[in-house]
């Protein structure tokens, strides 16, 4: 059996994510260890080789993070001490709601909305933030719901504690609408620990629903 081992300790997203998926790609079967020493690239990693199809085992020792990926393998085996992706409780006040599921719905082009700020247009910020809760106030009563939130730049600041619109993203994560959140941009803002909707997601992930859309909305 192929065992390929990739060190990925210090790199910034999306770096992980690329290396597993061309040490993947170049074996037919086998195993791909990978190396990480945050979590954000832990759950990026996770995630990728679980939507494409592959086995996940995590275990974490001394800071780090070493995933083996099973090739072709779909049962999730999560280890002691490590949560997997999904694994958090939905719509419970404190708790971060996670939604995963498939761009697109069946017989439909996806809808993506793209935030990258955390007010909605140019001008006073308490207007943008009034206009933003009344955006997503709109969201909520939508039929069908967007397919997918995708949260940017100052944008992630609407996912976190604090965030003037989390009951309504509580409602529409419950309708499975997905929501993706800037890993890169969580850490530059300090707010990994304060991530209250939605996941954290990567670059590589985050450019496939882009241009995946058949209808983008960009808030900003």
């Amino acid at each position: 059996m192929t065992v390929v081992e990739i060190d990925c300790r210090g790199l910034a997203c999306p770096q992980p994510v690329l290396k597993a998926k061309k040490a993947l790609d170049e074996i037919s079967a086998g195993k791909v260890t990978v190396i990480v020493d945050n979590t954000t690239s832990r759950e990026n990693v996770t995630m990728f080789a679980q939507n494409a199809g592959h086995r996940v085992e995590a275990i974490g020792k001394d800071g780090n993070y070493i995933l083996t990926i099973t090739k072709g393998e779909t049962s999730v085996a999560p280890q002691a001490g490590v949560t997997a992706p999904g694994d958090v409780p939905a719509a419970a006040p404190g708790n971060t709601v996670e939604t995963v599921r498939p761009a697109g719905r069946e017989g439909n082009r996806p809808l993506v909305y793209l935030f990258s700020s955390n007010l909605f247009g140019q001008g006073a910020p308490d207007l943008g933030t009034t206009l933003l809760k009344s955006l997503f106030t709109t969201l909520v009563e939508m039929e069908p719901p967007p397919d997918t939130l995708i949260f940017l730049n100052s944008g992630v600041f609407l996912a976190c504690a604090g965030s003037p619109v989390l009951e309504q993203l509580r409602v529409l994560a419950g309708r499975n609408t997905e929501m993706l959140v800037c890993g890169t941009c969580l850490n530059y803002y300090k707010l990994q620990e304060k991530l209250q909707a939605g996941r954290v997601s990567n670059m590589l992930e985050i450019n496939e629903r882009l241009t995946g859309a058949g209808r983008l909305v960009p808030i900003a």
